[in-house]
C-alpha cells in the first residue's frame, strides 16, 4: 500500500487514526496493539503471502534477543548472536542476492544456473537491518527487556516498515518510558503530522512523479544504444537526480509526518544533501539512519579509524561497496558503492593534507562554492551509475554528458534545453530553500532533534517568513495543496527505495 495513494489517504488511514482513537481510551497495550494490527494490514495488502515471513522474524528475533539480555553464559550469548546475523543475513541474501550470485556463477562457469526468480518481500532490506541492531544493541548490554508487543510494534510500525527510515530501539521505544500512553489523539501533534505529509506528498507526486517521465526517456534510450546529444543527456541525469531527491525526501516526510499523526516521533533521514559542500558531509545528510547503521553496525566493527589511514580506507571502501549491494543486487550498485568509497577516500585524505598544511581557504565563499560544484558532479556522475541497468548504459551516458558522441550533438535540442533549465532551476531551490525539518523547527519534528539541530542550519533571514506558525492562511494553502496533490495520484509511481 503505498503512501500516496487512494486507498491509504481515504480509507486506512482515517480507519486507523479513528482506531487508535477509541483504543486509546484503554490505555498503552491497546492502542499498541490497534496500531500492530493495522501496521500487518498494511504490510500484506501489497501480498499477504509475505505475511509469515516477517512475523516468523520477528517472533525468532525477539526470542533471540531475550536470550541476550537475560542469559549470562558467554557461549550461548555467543550462539545468540551468531544465530540471530546467520538468519538475518540468510534471509536477504535469499530473497535478494541468490540470482544476483546464480547469475555470477553462470557467467564464470559458462554454464546455466537454474534458479527461479524469487518476489522480494516489502522492507527486507530494511527490517533485517533493523533488526540486526537490536540483536547487536543486545549483546552489548545496550537494550532493556521489551515485551513482545512492544518489540512487535517497533519493527512493523508502518509508517517506517517499508522504505525507512531503519528505526532502532532508543528512537522508537524509550518514548513509551515513564508514561501511560496517551488516551487520545493530540491535537497539536495530528496537526503537525498533516503538515509534515502533505509537504511530502507535494513532493512526492507533483515533482518527482514530473521528473520520471524525462529521466526514465533518456536511460530508456541510452540502454538501447540510441545516441543522445549532450543537452539531452543532462537532462536525463538532472531529471533522474531531482526525481530520486524529491521521491527519498518525500518519502522521508510523510513517513515522519505519519509517525508524529500518533504522537510519534522517528528519526531524521534526509537534510538537504545537494547542499553539501564534500562527499562526507553529503552521506551526513543523505539516508542518514543507513549511514549511521553502517557506520556503527559495520565501519566500526572493522576497525573504523584506527590502524592508520590505509586500514581506515580499506574499511570505507568494504563498507561502501557493501553498502551499495544492500541498495540492490547488481552490478551497477557495487560499482556506485565502490565509487563512492573512492570518494571519500579521496575526501578524507585531502583533509588530512589540508589540516597538515594550515590551510583555511574552504571557508571562504568562492572555495565553498567550487567544493559543491565538484561535489554535485561527482554525486551525479554515481547516479548514472546507480540508475543505469548496465555498466554499459552508464559508460554510454557518461560520453553523451561529456559531449564526446559527435553524431549525435546536431539532434535538435530545443525542447530539451527547456526541460534542462526547469531542471537547473528545481536544483537551485534544493539549495537554497529551507528543507521541511528547518520549516517545522520550533516543533521539533524527529526524534533526534536535540542532535539533529547541531548540524542543521538556521532559514536565512530572508526566508523567515516561511517557518510554521499555525494561520489561516497557512491552513488553506496546505488545503490547496493536498487536494492538488489528490488530482495527481492516478499518475503516481512507487516510491524509489521500495526497490531497494
Amino acid at each position: 500500500m503505498l503512501f500516496s495513494s487512494y486507498v491509504f489517504i481515504l480509507v486506512f488511514l482515517p480507519v486507523t487514526l479513528l482506531g487508535f482513537s477509541v483504543c486509546s481510551q484503554h490505555g498503552k497495550t491497546a492502542s499498541l496493539l490497534w496500531l500492530l494490527i493495522a501496521s500487518f494490514v498494511f504490510y500484506g495488502y501489497w501480498n499477504p503471502i509475505h505475511l509469515p515471513l516477517i512475523a516468523t522474524s520477528i517472533l525468532i528475533n525477539f526470542q533471540l534477543g531475550r536470550w541476550l539480555i537475560l542469559r549470562q553464559e558467554p557461549t550461548i550469548r555467543r550462539l545468540c548472536l551468531l544465530a540471530g546475523v546467520v538468519l538475518n543475513l540468510g534471509l536477504i541474501s535469499y530473497f535478494k542476492y541468490c540470482g544476483f550470485f546464480a547469475d555470477m556463477l553462470a557467467s564464470i562457469s559458462g554454464q546455466p544456473v537454474a534458479f527461479e526468480k524469487l518476489v522480494l518481500p516489502l522492507g527486507i532490506s530494511f527490517f533485517t537491518f533493523q533488526q540486526l541492531a537490536y540483536l547487536v544493541d543486545a549483546w552489548q548490554g545496550r537494550v532493556r527487556q521489551y515485551t513482545l508487543l512492544e518489540y512487535a510494534f517497533l519493527v512493523m510500525f508502518f509508517p517506517h516498515l517499508i522504505a525507512g527510515p531503519i528505526v532502532q530501539h532508543t528512537d522508537l521505544l524509550t518514548q513509551l518510558e515513564g508514561q501511560k500512553r496517551r488516551r487520545q489523539l493530540r491535537a497539536d501533534d495530528l496537526s503537525i503530522g498533516v503538515v509534515i505529509f502533505v509537504i511530502g506528498l507535494f513532493k512526492k507526486v507533483v515533482i518527482a512523479d514530473s521528473c520520471a517521465p524525462y529521466a526514465n526517456q533518456v536511460f530508456d534510450a541510452a540502454a538501447t544504444g540510441s545516441q543522445l546529444a549532450v543537452v539531452q543527456a543532462w537532462v536525463g541525469m538532472l531529471a533522474y537526480t531531482l526525481q530520486l531527491y524529491f521521491d527519498f525526501s518525500g518519502y522521508s516526510d510523510m513517513a515522519i509526518g505519519l509517525g508524529r499523526m500518533f504522537s510519534f516521533k522517528l528519526p531524521l533521514n534526509f537534510n538537504s544533501p545537494y547542499q553539501a559542500t564534500s562527499i562526507v558531509d553529503f552521506w551526513r545528510r543523505w539516508h542518514m539512519t543507513l549511514s549511521r547503521f553502517l557506520r556503527d553496525y559495520l565501519y566500526i566493527p572493522l576497525g573504523g579509524s584506527r590502524g592508520g589511514a590505509y586500514r581506515r580506507y580499506f574499511n570505507l571502501l568494504v563498507t561502501m561497496t557493501l553498502g551499495g549491494l544492500w541498495h540492490g543486487a547488481g552490478w551497477t550498485f557495487v560499482l556506485w558503492g565502490l565509487l563512492h568509497g573512492i570518494y571519500l577516500c579521496v575526501n578524507h585524505g585531502w583533509s588530512s593534507l589540508t589540516n597538515r598544511w594550515g590551510w583555511s581557504a574552504e571557508r571562504s565563499v568562492v572555495w565553498r562554492g567550487m567544493s559543491w560544484l565538484l561535489t554535485m558532479a561527482c554525486v551525479m556522475a554515481g547516479w548514472v551509475l546507480f540508475r543505469s541497468d548496465s555498466l554499459n548504459t552508464a559508460v554510454s551516458l557518461w560520453v553523451s554528458l561529456a559531449g564526446c558522441d559527435a553524431g549525435a550533438l546536431a539532434e535538435p535540442v530545443a525542447q530539451a534545453s527547456t526541460v534542462l533549465l526547469l531542471m537547473l532551476g528545481l536544483l537551485a531551490c534544493t539549495v537554497a530553500l529551507p528543507n521541511t525539518q528547518q520549516l517545522l523547527a520550533a516543533y521539533e519534528p524527529s526524534s533526534d532533534w536535540s542532535t539533529a539541530r547541531k548540524f542543521m542550519s538556521d532559514i536565512p533571514s530572508w526566508l523567515k517568513w516561511t517557518a510554521w506558525q499555525p494561520s489561516a492562511a497557512r491552513g488553506v494553502l496546505m488545503s490547496f495543496v493536498f487536494v492538488f496533490a489528490i488530482t495527481l495520484l492516478t499518475r503516481v509511481r512507487e516510491f524509489l527505495y521500495f526497490q531497494f
